[in-house]
């Protein structure tokens, strides 16, 4: 019935797409809806549709599909589901209060453990608290629940709540090129301008060049370098992980940044900035650019913009070794603090709403590293950032 509906609403040129369905068929297994008809509605419109001009026919196909039913248990009776779908039913989901019974290890604790764990194990296991397996509450493994874990051949995020990742996984880079939905960000990033001519005199400049003629006697073209914004733009992107979720806003940000600075550099790092950086995500394991040279090769008048959420393990950030892809040698509040004690003008654009930093514990110690100077990525936030990078 659930794929009948997607279906549908395609049919009706709602723009839905199959991640948006699969974002709704999480929310149901997470009991989001809490099993009623009218709680479905509400979710499935907040997720699948982006358009207020799309509700008039969302209403109608829901309407139609599900006409009758008054408990969503007879929709999950009749769905079709994918065999997937049907492993991911051995996978435990623990209650609130199981959950509020397991205590985190600790990260000298997890990291020793796992090693034992490693050393022990002779083959797979299914379930349970200890061994590295799938669908348990051990804190390795895939699929199953601990509130701070590494998590092993798992394909994506599912609590967010792994401290580390042993799998190797893939990112790609952000579309300079995508036509923006409102011109609003380009008008903000306007705040930081500073014009001057620069280049080669390849301008023609008209009020020269009748002054020329006029005291010469005979036509003197002159020519004049191009007025250009000469502020200098070093953008930093997460990417990857949970900044999916803000692609398409951040992609916007970076084409409009593109349109408006003539001397931009930009590079990416995942969750926490470390020891290296990367030109193109696709190369981020053989192609890294370390940050020192960055530091050494920007000079100081550059304007430095951090662009993501700041969600992740507080180890991340504060810890050695604690990255979640790799062993870094240094605390990625080490290399942050390098960053603004270099460029005095740095900011930070969080995509999460600010009224939701105060629960992340990350997002409240990178703020603090950065002085303060993180604002939320909207229009409002956008103003802000760029009056700061002028003082």
């Amino acid at each position: 019935m659930f794929l009948t509906f997607f279906t549908a609403l395609k049919d009706a040129q709602v723009p839905v797409t199959l991640r948006e369905y699969l974002v709704l068929m999480e929310a149901l297994d997470q009991d989001l809806a809490d099993k009623s008809v009218d709680e479905f509605y509400y979710l499935a419109r907040t997720i699948l549709v982006k358009d207020e001009r799309n509700l008039d026919r969302f209403d109608r196909v829901f309407g139609t599909v599900f006409k009758g039913l008054e408990s969503l248990v007879e929709a999950m009776e009749k769905a079709e589901i994918p065999e997937e779908w049907l492993r991911k039913l051995a996978e435990k989901y623990l209650t609130d209060e199981e959950k509020r019974q397991i205590e985190a290890m600790g990260w000298e604790k997890l990291m020793e453990t796992l090693r034992e764990r490693l050393r022990e194990q002779k083959g797979r296991h299914q379930g349970g608290n200890k061994w590295i397996g799938t669908a348990g509450t051990s804190p390795y493994g895939a699929y199953g629940y601990n509130p701070e874990g590494v998590r092993i051949g798992q394909d994506g995020n599912r609590n967010f709540r792994a401290a580390k990742v042993w799998d190797k996984r893939e990112f790609k880079d952000l579309d300079g090129d995508i036509e923006l939905g409102t011109r609003n960000i380009k008008v903000a990033l306007r705040r930081l301008r500073k014009f001057a001519r620069t280049g080669s005199p390849d301008e023609l400049d008209l009020d020269g060049t009748i002054r020329e003629t006029a005291q010469r006697g005979y036509l003197d073209v002159q020519m004049r370098p191009e007025r250009r914004n000469a502020v200098k733009v070093l953008l930093f992107f997460d990417i990857g992980g949970s900044m999916d979720w803000h692609i398409k806003q951040v992609e916007e940000l970076f084409s409009a940044a593109r349109a408006e600075f003539k001397h931009m550099e930009h590079f990416y790092f995942h969750n926490c900035l470390y020891e290296g950086v990367w030109k193109q995500n696709v190369r981020r394991f053989t192609d890294r650019t370390p940050t020192w040279d960055v530091l050494h090769t920007y000079g100081h008048d550059y304007k430095v913009i951090f662009v993501g959420d700041a969600s992740m393990s507080p180890y991340e950030v504060t810890m050695p070794g604690g990255s979640v892809e790799h062993n870094n040698s240094e605390a990625g509040i080490v290399w942050l603090d390098r960053v603004t004690r270099t460029y005095p003008h740095a900011v930070w654009l969080n995509p999460v709403p600010q009224n939701q930093w105060r629960y992340t514990q990350s997002i409240k110690l990178i703020e603090a590293a950065m002085e303060g100077r993180m604002f939320p990525l909207t229009i409002k936030g956008l103003e802000e950032a760029m009056r700061e990078l002028v003082r």
